[in-house]
């Protein structure tokens, strides 16, 4: 039988800590408290050591890693606050409602930041689309999202759908939210000021989602099974209420701090707000308003119910609080107070059921460094060489079957299901970047996420900073200049050495392009456990991205415009399909070494594009991703507006055709422009040390591709755009 320390997901080493701490053993709600708060979804103890290695400062940072989300600084008195977070575990058991109360945490976060939520972004990543499994949890993760952010009317303006076999048991469901606000409006999570009453408000608490975090800390048992009970149910339409009533609130001077009642649920947010002030917090669960009877302070405490907000407010300025919350129909009641002293004080009624040191709760918390060991599986992998594959036998059919793949097919019938037309969103789902403009100014923003978890499994390391580069030039190709990043981390079980190594690599992977490309790292989110049945994910460390365009009227798409446009490559193709879709889909496999970063290479490129969309040289822009150039080329056809376009084009390459069409090589983007402006381009490539070559044209209604010199009269490719957009699947 489990020990009582087993049961709330401690160790053995850490429940002895704890009554050293103590000096005695915790009770039970001491025990629950602990076991929240010291379990990886909270504590981060096996990453915090890691995490520190990030670039976090930047001239534009108002607000960095440690609060409930990152803001920058934009301009014009106005900032932008964006975060991403998990809920991997909850939506393997309970797609639909794992997936929306992602949704609605992510944007409390944003809301206790005193911003309003503005956008959405879902990273996806899933098993085999063929698997009926699969295919439920899609539909189920689909549908959760859609219908919680639709209902909030937050428009869901892009982000990322992949499959790959190691996701099967084990989806990764991460969504990025990104709220505006003024410069001066800032807010945080501070339990300030002994005395000050603290409120609860929002959704009633009841009975779902105790131990969600220590749930989301632990491997899961086998496919499609899971705690059910931990997995909170979401309801849009009271945090839909509970927006405008903290965005009012936070125009009173009677707020002194805010925070979301999210993982570990009233525990962490009061836990976490007297921590930051150095002050300690006393609650009476007793007052904490219930939709369930008979329940126990260990359950109020550890509740996940969702849709609850914790506020302390200036003493004696009650009344302003609760007219606002009355007004917009929302239950509350003044539940404690900050206290001097500083300890978490419990009390039902008149009776003390848990004392604890904030100090042993949260600056106690376990931290491991763990030693970590390269993945045998790597040897194999690397003996990999694009010799020993054949040469495709038609050019044509490679190329279509690359199209109908998941990870490149059009998403389009996956993001109709959000609501993403608004009049401040210029781009949409379905470009690199979503461009949204900002109200009453000329300025907008760019946002994007971006990963490729094959090539981290085959090297962290580069995985890590092209997943940094990758996001950069998806901002840039929509005119914007990235202005700072937030982090998912998506791994296995870190006590194993191997998963240990990729976390490590891939943060080491972050931190380098961070460093390089002037990024800073403003906030994030670790999941770990990420496993079912000992089958780990790929290392996943998703990149969430905010850019701005100091006039809106400088964003670019990647579809092609006119026919008669040039079409240029800009960077530089290399020999390099490993870990590309080519591989896995024309082969079935995953294997080499992916693309190399060369991130002095990815400033001049970025720099270039940059300059060539603000001097508006520029009709379309594209980053070469998943694919190659012949899938990114077909891309730009087929969203080009106002209709499918092709391209004639007949260019040199000194590389084999399989690596000129399907590498993945980094570092290039494929535009298009007028002729009159190419010696222009020309100029600023030169400027900036880029390759630039000259592919071909657009034209109306057929891709036609011919290498020179190769000997070959015929082109390699000759498809018409309705047999292309059939096999990638739009309109």
């Amino acid at each position: 039988m489990a020990a009582e320390w087993q049961k709330v997901g401690l160790s053995q080493g850490e429940y002895e800590k704890i009554v050293s701490l103590l000096g005695r053993e915790p009770n039970e709600v001491e025990l629950g408290i602990f076991g929240v708060m010291w379990s990886e979804h909270c504590c981060y103890k096996n990453s915090k050591a890691l995490l520190r290695r990030f670039p976090t400062q930047g001239e534009r940072v108002l607000q960095g890693p440690g609060e409930n989300a990152g803001v920058v600084d934009i301009g014009d008195g106005l900032a932008v606050a964006f975060k991403i977070e998990s809920h991997n575990h909850p939506s393997a058991v309970e797609p639909y409602n794992g997936a929306a109360t992602g949704v609605g945490g992510i944007v409390r976060d944003i809301l206790s930041m005193g911003a309003r939520p503005i956008a959405l972004l879902n990273s996806l990543r899933f098993g085999d689309p063929a698997d009926e499994r699969v295919e439920e949890l899609v539909e189920g993760v689909v549908a959760g999202a859609a219908d919680y952010g639709n209902v909030l009317g937050v428009p869901t303006v892009g982000g990322e759908l992949k499959f790959a076999p190691a996701y099967s048991g084990n989806p990764l469901v991460n969504v990025m939210c990104v709220g505006l606000m003024k410069k001066d409006a800032l807010a945080r999570g501070l339990a300030a000021g002994p005395g000050n009453p603290v409120i609860v408000f929002g959704g009633r608490t009841g009975r779902d989602g105790i131990h969600g975090a220590t749930f989301a800390s632990e491997e899961l048992e086998g496919e499609g099974t899971g705690k059910s009970s931990s997995v909170p149910v979401g309801h849009p339409e009271t945090e839909k209420l509970l927006i405008e009533a903290c965005l009012e609130l936070l125009t009173t001077d009677a707020v002194v701090g805010i925070q979301d009642l999210g993982a570990a649920g009233l525990t962490s947010s009061s836990c976490e707000m007297a921590s930051r002030a150095g002050t300690g917090i006393e609650l009476d669960v007793a007052l904490v308003p219930r939709r369930e009877e008979g329940m126990t302070p260990y359950e109020v405490m550890l509740s996940e119910s969702q849709e609850r907000m914790l506020v302390v407010v200036q003493r004696g300025k009650e009344a302003v609080v609760e007219e606002i919350l009355q007004r917009w129909d929302l239950d509350y009641a003044i539940i404690g107070q900050v206290i001097e002293e500083p300890d978490l004080v419990v009390k039902e009624g008149s009776e003390v059921v848990a004392r604890l040191p904030i100090r042993a709760i949260v600056d106690e918390a376990p931290e491991y460094q763990r030693e970590g060991v390269e993945p045998p599986y790597l040897v194999k992998a690397r003996e990999f060489t694009p010799a020993d594959l054949p040469e495709p036998a038609d050019y044509n059919e490679t190329l279509l079957q690359l199209l109908a793949s998941p990870n490149i097919a059009s998403k389009e019938g996956v993001y109709s299901n959000f609501n993403y037309q608004a009049e401040t969103v210029l781009v949409g789902p379905g470009s690199d970047a979503a461009v949204i403009r900002i109200p009453g100014t000329k300025k907008a923003i760019a946002v994007t996420s971006d990963v490729n978890g094959r090539y981290c499994y085959l090297d962290p390391y580069q995985g890590g900073m092209a997943a940094v580069a990758e996001a950069a030039r998806n901002l840039v190709c929509a005119g914007a200049e990235p202005l700072a990043l937030t982090d998912g981390l998506n791994f296995g079980n870190p006590e194993k050495p191997d998963i240990y190594w990729q976390l490590e690599q891939a943060v080491e992977g972050i931190s380098r392009a961070c460093e390089d490309l002037q990024i800073p790292v403003v906030s994030g989110n670790v999941s770990l456990y990420n496993e079912t049945g000992g089958q780990a994910v790929y290392p996943t460390p998703i990149v969430g991205m905010v850019g701005l365009l100091e006039n809106y009227e400088d964003h670019l798409t990647q579809g092609f415009k006119n026919p008669g446009d040039l079409i240029v490559l800009l960077g530089e193709t290399k020999e390099e399909l490993g870990g590309s879709e080519y591989l896995a889909v024309c082969h079935g496999l995953v294997a080499g070494r992916p693309p190399r970063v060369d991130l002095e290479g990815e400033r001049k490129l970025q720099s270039l594009c940059l300059a060539a969309a603000r001097e508006r040289l520029l009709n379309s822009a594209h980053d070469c991703a998943e694919g190659g150039l012949l899938v990114t080329l077909v891309e730009s056809c087929l969203t080009a507006t106002p209709e499918p376009l092709g391209a004639e084009l007949a260019f040199a390459s000194s590389l084999p055709v399989v690596s000129t069409f399907f590498a993945e090589s980094q570092g290039r983007i494929v535009v298009s422009l007028p002729e009159e402006n190419l010696s222009r381009l020309q100029e600023l490539a030169a400027q900036w040390d880029v390759p630039l070559q000259v592919l071909g044209r657009v034209a109306p209604a057929r891709l036609e591709v011919r290498l020179l010199e190769t000997g070959v009269q015929e082109p390699l490719i000759d498809l018409e755009v309705a047999t292309l957009a059939q096999r990638w699947g739009v309109r």
